[in-house]
């Protein structure tokens, strides 16, 4: 056993290397995206766009200012963050299902992966070049910029654009080099770091009086309730009994044995929330931007409208939420792939016939689940808003930003764990493989 240590260090020490490299590039990672969201789009009256802040709060500003981490209370280059690149990937997601050319690509593992991130880049560089031009001018008909001439036009929609590309260039980064999903890791990162600024504002607005301190309390106890709500029903899974039947492999014969099929119940995480906020933004923004033109003044109503804690935001973005849950775990999880395995493996659910009864009954099941998933994202989303706009309380707080920390944190808690026992895998195998070796030697 003396002669294995060595082996076994070793193969510890590697994986723990690995994953302390990974944590460390995901650090420097963010580090970089705070970074720029601190470097303003040149030629920006800093003032002006302080004061037009000060003037929108609690509006579609303050949303699209969570979701850039503050980029675009400064203006920064990092202005347009990864609303693009989700705006792109809810277009391609859409267009898979309806059309078969995009459907087989789905199916051809990772060569029709890489085809369809490459699509959808392009789809991004397309968004985010019309949102910097609507963008520019609207910073331009606010007065916003030192001199509004084509100089400014021609930098600022460059800049903003090479902007949305690194962004979704850092997120790809992350997710193949680091750990956990980078866009959601860089969306988490620009919520928590509106957190401690939210929460100063609530305590200076309860030690001027302009909110009850017990009113703040009950709703900081409230956010605690929720944070294990969302981690209770986040770790909830719906376990369906699979049987497998004994079966004879060459000249060894496998006795029946059984095991489960895991389905979470929100199968869908937090997607729903970012792709109907997403959503949501597009046609506001747009609203807002253009609304500054002359005779298109009814945009503004419109924006109006679709901010948030109007009805029709709030109606709109709970049945994108719903929509989005189905639409996703339809994509994620096909029943009848699962039912066809299980046939080919010799498996059964008790009471349900192989093949297609069988993929009928997952379905029901997943069914189920999602709308109860959806319900939940909703419930979570929504409820807090409305205590948040009854208690007068900053937008940051608001359920969606408190959903997406949760489930992003634990998301990434859990990459963690799965690299450490990858890592530990990996050891005990060479172990066994050194161990085998040291007996036929022996022998």
């Amino acid at each position: 056993m003396a002669t294995n240590n060595p082996g076994q260090l070793a193969g510890t020490q590697a994986g723990l290397t690995e994953l302390r490299n990974r944590l460390l590039f995901v650090l420097f990672a963010l580090l970089v995206y705070r970074v720029g969201t601190h470097i303003p789009v040149p030629g920006i009256n800093p003032d002006r766009l302080a004061s037009l802040f000060n003037q929108n709060q609690g509006g579609i500003l303050e949303l699209f200012n969570m979701f850039s981490g503050g980029a675009w209370e400064r203006m920064s280059i990092l202005a347009l963050g990864v609303i693009p690149y989700i705006t792109s990937s809810i277009i391609m997601n859409l267009m898979s299902m309806m059309y078969p050319s995009l459907q087989q690509l789905r199916k051809e593992g990772d060569a029709g992966r890489r085809k369809i991130t490459q699509y959808t880049r392009y789809g991004t560089l397309a968004i985010a070049l019309v949102q910097s031009v609507s963008l520019t001018s609207t910073l331009a008909a606010q007065n916003l910029a030192f001199d509004p001439g084509v100089s400014f036009y021609v930098v600022a929609i460059i800049t903003l654009v090479s902007g949305a590309m690194f962004m979704m260039w850092l997120g790809e980064q992350i997710t193949e080099r680091g750990v956990g999903n980078g866009i959601s890791l860089l969306i988490f990162s620009g919520i928590v770091s509106g957190f401690p600024a939210a929460i100063g504002q609530s305590f200076e607005a309860a030690r001027q009086g302009d909110i009850n301190i017990i009113a703040l309390l009950a709703i900081a106890a409230f956010a605690v309730v929720i944070v294990a709500f969302v981690v209770f029903v986040e770790r909830g899974q719906r376990r369906i009994t699979v049987n497998y039947a004994k079966r004879q492999q060459g000249r060894r014969m496998y006795q029946a044995q059984q095991s489960h099929l895991p389905l979470k119940v929100n199968m869908a995480g937090v997607i729903p929330a970012i792709f109907a906020s997403s959503l949501l933004l597009a046609p506001a923004s747009m609203a807002q931007w253009f609304g500054t033109s002359p005779g298109m003044d009814w945009l503004q109503e419109v924006a109006l409208v679709l901010s948030p804690g109007q009805p029709l935001y709030i109606l709109l973005f709970a049945a994108g939420i719903v929509f989005f849950s189905f639409f996703y775990t339809a994509i994620q999880f096909d029943p009848k792939d699962v039912a066809d395995n299980l046939k080919r493996q010799g498996a059964y659910v008790p009471g349900i016939r192989p093949g297609q009864q069988t993929a009928r009954y997952i379905d029901d099941v997943i069914t189920r689940l999602t709308c109860f998933g959806a319900l939940y994202v909703t419930l979570v989303c929504l409820l807090p808003e409305f205590m948040i706009v009854f208690f007068n309380i900053t937008f940051q707080l608001g359920g969606t930003a408190l959903l997406i920390v949760v489930v992003v944190a634990m998301d990434f808690m859990a990459q963690v764990q799965s690299h450490l026992m990858s890592s530990q895998y990996a050891k005990l195998m060479e172990r066994s493989n050194l161990q085998s070796y040291g007996r036929k030697r022996g022998g």
